[in-house]
């Protein structure tokens, strides 16, 4: 039951990083609030208005220095000829997460001269809101974020953030990994710090001590991490951060395809995507896998584009193949029987809720972490290259489908899931969080100092 009466309805400002993968989590939770009665706004980039406005929340574009996506910055001459790694992920983080902040802040300011909010809901890495979570409570609305990939938060073996690795097994790993973490800082971490502390000092607040990612975990209000515990690495986190699961798919936001009729059960259905963003060269996933599945007479494989037009899958396209731009999920998903992806961390996080085990190739941005937490928790198989050749993803397909081991993990996983009231838990941590003292993290209308719990892996 709802925690928040509809005879108490809010203003909610939602920010969101420009992204489907950012976005499209938290328009589910503002349909959640919706349906209590509260008032939404959004503020992200212009190509998602549609996207916003047909939920009925008011829809504020991001100031044009702020309004590109990740592609912009993932194709621009900057990130030509570097390979995926420290430096990549540097300067990915810079221009698109990092060079934003002023403006993206600006336009929180401008919208609630306008919408007056009562509490600020955004994406993990919307840090517009960094200055304002800096501040003092008493001197800013409340803020709660959604962890939309994995959890930004130290470990215990101190492996660095996106560099892909497992939870360290001996010595020599915990070595390995402390060398890794060195470099990392180096390369990544220290000029990162560096130049957000100068975008703060710049605003008049902060700085920060704790690497990026890290420090909106820390400093937020309340983190709603979209997955469940199975899917992390064991280790101490804030008491701010719930997982909270994942939120219902929003259905009918596009009609079934033609071929809908065929996913009848009588061939195992085999899902194909590289999400909205690492989509730019379909040939590094998709076409390997037309390739590679397109002599399997009991696999119907399906392909999604990630929004991209039919025509712009390269070819030949098998008989066994049926193609769409986008699908709708809530739909689709009950039906497959293993999903090959980059690793997007919502398509991957929904496909566990379903019980359906993975095929993952992908290390640009955070699929790295995301694809080695598949392999860690046995829903699936992670090939950890970017470009997998024809011959072993079909490899891997068959042994996901052929093998119980893995669908019984993600089986497993699927319970965990549903073990989790989402709604309630969003309500919940809302009404705790506006409420401000009643909640476990505040004393006196004022931020406690973050305490940690042991985070228990099943």
């Amino acid at each position: 039951m709802s925690t928040i009466g509809r005879n108490d309805q809010m203003k909610i400002l939602f920010v969101s990083t420009p992204g489907t993968g950012h976005l499209d989590p938290l328009l589910a939770i503002g349909r959640i609030l919706n349906s209590e009665g509260h008032e939404l706004a959004c503020l992200t980039g212009t190509f998602l208005r549609n996207r916003v406005e047909q939920f009925g929340a008011k829809f504020y574009p991001l100031p044009e220095e702020a309004d590109l996506t990740a592609r912009d910055v993932i194709t621009s001459d900057a990130m030509k000829g570097v390979p995926p790694g420290p430096q990549w992920l540097r300067t990915l983080v810079e221009r698109f997460f990092v060079d934003t902040i002023p403006a993206q802040y600006s336009g929180v300011q401008n919208v609630l001269r306008e919408f007056p909010a009562e509490i600020i809901i955004g994406d993990d890495m919307f840090f517009g809101v960094l200055p304002m979570l800096v501040e003092p409570r008493s001197n800013r609305l409340p803020i709660v974020l959604c962890g939309t990939s994995i959890l930004h938060w130290q470990r215990k073996d101190k492996a660095p953030t996106f560099a892909g690795l497992p939870p360290a097994a001996t010595q020599a790993q915990l070595d390995e990994y402390a060398a890794f973490a060195r470099e990392h800082d180096k390369i990544v971490d220290g000029p990162l710090g560096l130049c957000v502390n100068r975008y703060l000092k710049d605003l008049g607040v902060g700085p920060v001590s704790k690497p990026l990612f890290e420090s909106v975990v820390e400093l937020a209000d309340a983190y709603m991490q979209l997955t469940v515990p199975r899917f992390e690495f064991p280790r101490d986190i804030p008491s701010s951060v719930t997982f909270i699961g994942v939120p219902p798919i929003i259905p009918n936001q596009v009609p079934l395809p033609a071929w809908a009729h065929e996913l009848d059960g009588s061939r195992k259905v085999v899902l194909v995507t590289q999400g909205t963003v690492a989509n730019h060269d379909l040939n590094l996933l998709i076409a390997p896998a037309l390739a590679g599945l397109a002599n399997e007479p009991d696999l119907l494989v399906v392909i999604t584009a990630g929004g991209r037009a039919i025509d712009d899958i390269p070819g030949p396209i098998p008989d066994n193949a049926r193609l769409a731009s986008y699908l709708p999920f809530e739909w689709l998903l009950p039906k497959v029987d293993v999903l090959v992806t980059n690793g997007g961390y919502g398509s991957v996080n929904q496909a566990m809720s379903f019980g359906i085990p993975l095929v993952t190739a992908g290390l640009t941005e955070d699929k790295a972490d995301v694809n080695v937490r598949v392999a860690w928790s046995g829903v699936g198989i992670n090939l950890a290259t970017n470009n997998p050749t024809p011959q072993t993803l079909r490899e891997a397909v068959r042994v996901v489908l052929d093998k119980p081991d893995y669908r019984l993990a993600a089986s497993a996983m699927a319970d965990e899931f549903k073990a989790i009231d989402t709604r309630s838990e969003i309500l919940r941590i809302i009404n705790q969080v506006r409420q401000g003292s009643n909640g476990p993290w505040w004393h006196n209308g004022r931020q406690a100092r973050p305490t940690y719990r042991r985070q228990s892996i099943i």
